[in-house]
């Protein structure tokens, strides 16, 4: 903290313990947690929460005012969650007056210039790849998996254990547990490698590629799909989960990959 090279305002709260490496700019009205490593030439604006144990590489800018002509200055805010990384020139920007806030979560692994907007929600143990990109007003689950140079559309949402392919363009909702491909972005099959990693068992795999089985390839609409889950599964979490995201999408889940 006593690092001569870096300027840290007087108004910013930082626990004793957090390292502040040369050339790193720290402004008014931010919150730094224990443990915390923060590179050269980092820059950390007004309203910037920032857990424990967190690694902030060069070049990140975090908390920075929204990229929306709508915003008016507004006292909102930047979190992010313990354990994070954030590496090098990562932007990440505070909310506008929608949400009051954008969120990244514990345990995430956000690599090179990746871009975080306005409004967003980010889950736990959330990986997203070099160039990833979200836009504002965006939901994202835990575990979820962006490979690089994904970008994801405004105001869409992406479900946990999720995984979508480098290069996607995320245009429509994405349900939890899938794999996400192919341009237009279709449901190739549920993420079963991501979920063994994470101890679900056969079984539980099972039961959740037989849910997708009949919301994508069994040619019923949606809401045809729901009813049939509904009626002939077993309620688990998992399959009140799946039901939970698809009724209450408001873009509209992507389409499988077989749908005319």
């Amino acid at each position: 903290m006593n690092q001569p090279l870096a300027y840290v305002h007087p108004g910013a709260k930082i626990a004793k313990n957090v390292v502040i490496e040369p050339f790193t700019t720290i402004h008014n009205n931010v919150v730094i947690g224990e443990g915390t490593w923060i590179g050269s030439n980092v820059t950390i604006m007004e309203g910037a929460r920032i857990g424990k144990n967190c690694s902030i590489f060069p070049g990140a800018v975090i908390s920075a005012t929204p990229q929306d002509k709508k915003f008016n200055d507004e006292d909102t805010i930047t979190e992010i969650g313990d354990n994070t990384t954030i590496r090098e020139c990562v932007t990440i920007n505070r909310g506008t007056a929608d949400r009051m806030k954008t969120k990244i979560g514990e345990n995430c692994w956000i690599m090179a210039y990746c871009h975080i907007a306005h409004d967003c929600i980010v889950g736990d143990n959330c990986i997203f790849s070099n160039n990833s990109t979200l836009a504002g007003h965006i939901n994202v689950g835990d575990y979820v998996v962006l490979a690089g140079m994904a970008a994801v559309q405004q105001f869409c949402s992406i479900g946990n254990h999720a995984f979508v392919t480098g290069g996607s363009l995320v245009r429509k909702d994405v349900p939890p547990y899938v794999k996400a491909a192919r341009e237009p972005l279709s449901y190739v099959g549920i993420n079963s490698i991501g979920l063994r990693r994470r101890g679900f068992t056969t079984e539980k795999i099972r039961e959740i590629q037989n849910i997708y089985r009949i919301l994508y390839q069994k040619n019923y609409n949606n809401s045809q799909a729901v009813a049939i889950i509904e009626a002939e599964m077993e309620a688990t979490p998992e399959r009140d989960e799946i039901l939970e995201f698809v009724k209450n999408s408001q873009r509209g889940i992507m389409k499988g990959y077989f749908s005319s």
